[in-house]
């Protein structure tokens, strides 16, 4: 039997979609080499790519340690969603921030000895700032986390101890609370427990979520 057609006009019209309520399922990218931050994501037990970001790290004239975090978190996320415009891409930074005098990564032994010694008896604020971009939804979002650490009075000896056993000259502020560097520590406020180690997960959680990123699914999304 032939179907009877009938008038465009009484079609019935479909029910409008919009793009959020779509089940959307996009990749994910960690726009930094830091083992520490790919060790956090991996908690989150969704597959993601590492991709280095090509960014200058160096502060821009009085850029204050704040400002200067959620820079160049905007800017590694911006740089490497280049490359992956389809996917959602994660950028941090972390700058000490010692009553605005920024300490980045020491990055050799000497250093961490200069910036310890800075700190100790002294709060520090490690400003750990997260950014989220996806070039093809046009999604960015950005988001700061303020870690306040208070310091014990720290002998040069405890420094020099600390140091050689540890060697975090790869850390912003000299130490690794994940690590022996709690030893050092008096106080920690955060209400993001991960951002110390160099990545706000529960910032992120939301945003990534926001961006298209399916968690909590039931099964891994593929990239």
């Amino acid at each position: 039997m032939n179907p009877v057609s009938r008038p465009a006009a009484e079609s019935p019209a479909l029910p409008h979609i919009t793009p959020a309520s779509q089940p959307v399922s996009r990749s994910l990218v960690l726009g930094s080499t830091s083992r520490y931050r790919c060790e956090l994501l991996q908690r989150l037990q969704i597959p993601f790519d590492v991709a280095a970001p090509d960014v200058d790290e160096s502060p821009l004239p009085d850029e204050n340690p704040r400002r200067l975090a959620e820079r160049l978190a905007l800017a590694k996320a911006r740089a490497v969603a280049n490359g992956f415009p389809h996917a959602v891409v994660i950028g941090s930074d972390q700058v000490a921030d010692l009553n605005g005098l920024p300490l980045g990564k020491p990055g050799n032994h000497e250093q961490a000895v200069v910036q310890l010694r800075q700190m100790r008896g002294k709060t520090v604020i490690f400003q750990t700032a997260v950014a989220v971009v996806c070039l093809e939804s046009g999604f960015e979002q950005s988001s700061l986390a303020a870690v306040r650490v208070k310091f014990r009075e720290l002998a040069d000896d405890e420094i020099e101890n600390y140091l050689r056993a540890e060697q975090p000259y790869d850390c912003a502020g000299s130490a690794k609370s994940e690590g022996l560097g709690i030893a050092l520590l008096e106080s920690i406020e955060s209400d993001d427990p991960t951002a110390l180690v160099g990545l706000p997960l529960i910032r992120t959680c939301n945003m990534i979520r926001a961006a298209g990123v399916a968690l909590l699914a039931g099964k891994k999304v593929k990239p």
